[in-house]
């Protein structure tokens, strides 16, 4: 095997101009993966992004890298084909909360329960973003939106809880004023990105 060329930031990074409200923790996601790939030395014609719907399925428009916008909820399932079928290649699965623990909620624990190699990267901003702000599966108790004007009165879904009663590795990538990134790696343990933020 070849040795992987050394590449920087600007080569993970897209001629795609970034459409993400001001201030949206997904500026720093984006930034700390950019600043990732060349780190953990992946060739960019070998690795994918997958996504559904939402401001967090914008992602792969990103990245200078292959990536398809599926459909909503069924990236995880989409994903699962592709790594099989392409076991060469480095398979990544974005979407938000609203994408992958509602509609997309029952292909994502699937593809967990398969133990694909793939990685999956949640963004949970607590609310779907993209629809200008109904509650999701992780927004609060008491959480007043469009769709909740008295508050919503479901139990936010943990998701941590569910990846480990699963026996998933997990790692939180950061903190963004209740805006978090969570990465699942269902074929080996993930690397701790934290480093990668400032």
């Amino acid at each position: 095997m070849t040795a992987v060329p050394l590449t920087t930031k600007k080569d993970w990074t897209s001629d795609k101009e970034v459409r993400w409200c001001p201030g949206c923790g997904d500026y720093s996601i984006l930034t700390a993966m950019q600043l990732l790939m060349p780190e953990i030395e992946r060739r960019r014609e070998d690795t994918v992004f997958i996504s559904g719907i939402g401001c967090a399925a914008r992602f792969p428009y990103y990245m200078n890298t292959y990536g398809m916008h599926s459909i909503h909820g069924r990236s995880p399932a989409i994903a699962t084909g592709l790594a099989m079928a392409r076991p060469d290649l480095d398979v990544w699965v974005v979407g938000g909360d609203g994408d992958m623990l509602s509609i997309g909620g029952n292909h994502l624990i699937h593809a967990l329960r398969r133990n694909i190699n793939l990685t999956i990267l949640l963004f949970n901003n607590q609310i779907y973003g993209l629809t200008k702000g109904q509650y999701s599966p992780t927004s609060e108790v008491g959480k007043v939106t469009k769709s909740t004007p008295m508050g919503s009165i479901d139990q936010p879904f943990n998701t941590g809880h569910v990846l480990f009663v699963l026996g998933r590795f997990l790692f939180v990538l950061g903190q963004f004023c209740l805006y978090w990134a969570l990465f699942v790696c269902t074929g080996h343990v993930l690397f701790v990105l934290g480093r990668f933020l400032f």
